[in-house]
């Protein structure tokens, strides 16, 4: 009597019910593809958005400045210095100081030109430009300052700012996916080629990776709902289900073709895959979602998406190895192995079943303590890496620093320290409380730039919500985002420095620590 273990029964009955119904578990694959694109079609996704990423006190402070009507608009920065290593001429740099100014007021959009800032050492010029709220095409303001460049050729005028570089980021990002996506199917169905030497093997795991891909995108919509989806997400589903779902195929596929090879009729050779290498493929599956749903934990919008996506497209890539692959390659019979590509067709037969595995687990077989040392030390040393990771939001440092946009921005940090790193105050009180805030607000300013951790903004120091009620102070922190010096210099400012300074108004007023180094920490 033969007693399997009861997590191979459920592929095992799923390949039973798929072998002898065959057509039945064909049409209901189809049909949970139709519906998954009927879902796609119908159902609106939702994507994330900004309040998706508030945690801690850094997101109760940004919902403060959202309630209060007080988010700081989109800003985009030009940046006038010499080119090469010749001075600056102040002359021909406030001239063009001055179109720039006048072409960027005229572009719809544009809300505010101020400027022009000259640096410390007067070897460059800042230009900043507030953006209405509406404006989201950022190409009439980079036209404007590139008609300005052209007239000077003898100085390097560039522009940088929140449109420019998120655009720049966003076609990265897209040209980097797309290009991923383009180049894994061809890749993967050359692989599969080459592993078995015929058409029809080799698409079977294509086909069903595709299909899974389509399954989850459309199950994405609706549930997106609850988990909403980040931008890159589909890309994400693509990767990932085209990899699961053509290993998880190809671990059936080649035993069932082994077990009818060893003269043993279709519907017993999908038995036995279903008894093998459908238990690897759902413990396997098992375990991938096991793994990904760790990513609920850190409570980020972003792992969220990702966690989501990737666990449905391998639970769908596993349902589908255990139900349609079985019914397929019942009904296909030996026409799996047809059309044949003869020379790949023959090379696989003169390597024989498991030749190059064989070769590979030979010496391992011969001398397992030392397989088991060297592995162990490979591993070790690609996990060392992980130790030292760190979740923080994307900065100059991590960004790609060959797109033009990230290096005039790291330039601009470098000549105007304040364009870094920032951190918010935000206090909410009574407004018959106002006179109070902005004192206590101004004591907290000046003990913190009197502090190496924090320098004037150079901006208005307080804005007031229209109801009197919100403030918010803004103090620049003179260090690249990626300085630890950063973290710090938040740190102080939450245990020591508001505590001191805010900590004597009224019990109804109620404060947090926010901004881009608080969200980063």
């Amino acid at each position: 009597m033969t007693v399997h273990h009861p997590l191979s029964r459920i592929p095992l009955r799923a390949a039973r019910w798929s072998a002898t119904h065959p057509w039945r578990a064909i049409a209901a694959w189809l049909g949970l593809v139709a519906v998954a694109v009927g879902l796609a079609m119908a159902v609106p996704t939702v994507e994330t958005t900004d309040a998706d990423y508030r945690m801690g006190e850094s997101g109760r402070a940004d919902a403060m400045v959202d309630a209060a009507g007080l988010d700081a608009p989109d800003a985009e920065n030009v940046l006038i210095t010499p080119r090469g290593d010749a001075p600056l001429d102040a002359a021909s740099a406030e001239e063009a100081a001055g179109e720039v100014r006048a072409a960027l007021s005229s572009v719809d959009g544009v809300d505010a030109v101020t400027g022009p800032q000259w640096n410390p050492d007067r070897s460059a010029i800042l230009i900043a430009v507030r953006l209405a709220a509406d404006l989201e095409d950022p190409a009439p303001l980079v036209a404007a300052t590139a008609e300005v460049q052209r007239d000077h050729p003898e100085l390097e005028i560039r522009q940088a700012g929140d449109l420019t570089i998120d655009e720049a980021i966003n076609t990265r990002v897209g040209e980097d996916l797309a290009a991923a996506e383009g180049f894994s199917l061809p890749v993967t169905l050359v692989l599969m080629l080459l592993a078995f030497g015929a058409l029809i093997a080799a698409g079977i795991p294509v086909l069903l990776a595709a299909t899974s891909v389509t399954v989850t995108i459309g199950f994405i919509a609706p549930l997106s709902h609850l988990v909403h989806a980040e931008g890159t997400v589909g890309s994400m589903i693509v990767l990932i289900g085209m990899a699961v779902g053509v290993d998880y195929s190809l671990f059936y596929l080649k035993r069932e073709r082994e077990e009818r090879a060893a003269g043993r009729s279709t519907l017993d050779a999908v038995e036995i895959a279903a008894q093998t290498s459908g238990h690897a493929i759902l413990v396997s599956g098992a375990a991938v979602i096991a793994s990904m749903a760790g990513l609920y934990v850190i409570g980020d919008a972003t792992f969220n998406s990702l966690a989501t996506g990737a666990i449905v497209v391998v639970a769908v890539a596993v349902l589908g190895s255990i139900t349609v692959l079985p019914a397929l390659l019942v009904k296909l019979g030996r026409w799996v192995d047809r059309p044949r590509v003869p020379l790949l067709w023959r090379l696989n037969r003169r390597i024989g079943r498991g030749g190059i595995s064989r070769r590979l687990l030979a010496p391992v077989l011969r001398r397992p303590a030392v397989a088991l040392l060297v592995s162990g030390v490979l591993v070790a040393l690609l996990v060392a890496p992980a130790l030292g990771m760190k979740i923080h939001q994307a900065n100059l440092q991590t960004l790609p620093a060959d797109i033009p946009e990230v290096q005039t921005f790291t330039r601009l940090t470098q000549e105007f320290p304040v364009e870094g790193a920032t951190a918010l105050v935000v206090v909410e009180a009574p407004a018959s409380d106002k006179a109070a805030v902005a004192s206590a607000l101004a004591a907290l300013d000046e003990k913190a730039t009197g502090t190496d951790d924090f320098v004037a903004s150079g901006r208005e120091p307080v804005q007031v919500s229209a109801d009197g009620r919100t403030s918010v102070l803004e103090l620049a922190i003179p260090f690249e985002e990626s300085d630890a010096r950063v973290d710090d210099a938040v740190r102080t400012l939450r245990e020591d420095l508001v505590p001191a300074t805010l900590g004597t108004l009224d019990g109804d007023a109620t404060y947090a620590v926010g901004g881009g180094a608080a969200e980063s920490l």
